[in-house]
């Protein structure tokens, strides 16, 4: 489970964010998760709770997550379309000439302080 790892990368950066801008406490942090990235939300979620509690700065800190959708381009047809429906091949033309647009995002979008 690499979400813990992935926690403690957060928090760190957020941290410093804090620190930087005297900020006490942080409510809420809002990520954006790629549809298609390799972090498991429940898992990071129940991390988050987990870490939250052993860093003053994040006491009774909500994370929040938004889903970026997985899209796919294809350099056949020149159309876009839902990764996680048809994979690699493209539902319109057929081709394998593909490659992922968006979707394994892994962003901190909003941090919201006291």
């Amino acid at each position: 489970m690499h979400e813990l790892g992935v926690t403690f990368h957060i928090m760190d950066h957020v941290e410093k964010v804090a620190a930087e801008n005297e900020v006490s406490r942080v409510c809420r942090v809002t990520l954006e998760l790629g549809e298609v990235s390799t972090v498991i939300e429940s898992y990071l979620q129940n991390c988050w709770a987990w870490a939250a509690k052993k860093r003053p700065l994040f006491n009774e800190c909500e994370l929040t997550v938004e889903t970026l959708p997985a899209i796919t381009y294809c350099e056949g047809c020149e159309k876009t379309y839902p990764t996680v429906q048809y994979g690699k091949i493209c539902p319109h033309c057929g081709s394998e000439q593909t490659y992922l647009l968006q979707g394994n995002e892994f962003n901190i979008k909003e941090i919201e302080v006291e």
